[in-house]
């Protein structure tokens, strides 16, 4: 399965977004490279096309999302009834390895998609290792028994601090496990990027 292995801490500094290394992107806001710096001072204005593909690059590595899975979920909710932009992001936030890190049970996604493929989380009793997976509402997601005592679980108590659950989630913190109550809608799909730039760039 492809990855993207280029360096983290980058790529946050140049979509100025926060991809797990937060104190590496506030001590240095400017983008990576020696003309960082004087870029800050004298960047160009972007073009609208520069526009569309940024917004679409920060929705891929807030997701960790390849590009041919990306379109993939964009050209399925081109073909669902009411905004294709929403339809996408409510797409990406039903994968079992986003709703992993929204219950606060990895600190980021790309430790939640970890926990996903080494056999960790059970949907509804059953073992799935499939990142992608789409949860469903009245879906339960828990930890598998015998991971419990596994160093990713036991730091999962300082993750569960970190963030506030969604109103869609809800979540048992003494027996680790969620259930998807309903469908994210509203602030729940505003997610650091513009999905109609996104739109608009698939669309040209």
């Amino acid at each position: 399965m492809a990855r993207d292995r280029s360096n983290i801490v980058k790529r946050s500094r140049r979509l100025g977004i926060t991809l797990g290394k937060e104190k590496y992107v506030r001590r240095r806001s400017y983008p990576p490279g020696i003309h960082g710096p004087k870029q800050m001072r004298r960047r160009p204005r972007m073009s609208a096309y520069g526009e569309q593909l940024q917004e679409k690059q920060k929705a891929r590595a807030i997701y960790g999302v390849m590009e041919r899975q990306f379109r993939n979920y964009f050209e399925k909710a081109s073909h669902k009834d009411g905004n294709t932009g929403q339809n996408m992001v409510l797409a990406l936030e039903l994968r079992l390895d986003n709703v992993i890190y929204r219950l606060g049970f990895a600190r980021t996604r790309r430790q939640a998609r970890q926990m996903v493929n080494h056999g960790f989380i059970l949907v509804n009793g059953s073992r799935v290792d499939i990142p992608s997976y789409a949860v469903s509402i009245g879906d339960e997601i828990s930890i598998k028994e015998s991971k419990k005592e596994k160093g990713l679980v036991k730091l999962i108590p300082e993750a569960i601090n970190l963030g506030t659950l969604p109103k869609w989630i809800s979540r048992d913190e003494k027996a680790l496990t969620g259930k998807i109550t309903s469908l994210p809608e509203g602030e729940d799909l505003s997610q650091g990027f513009d999905p109609t730039l996104i739109v608009e760039f698939y669309s040209r």
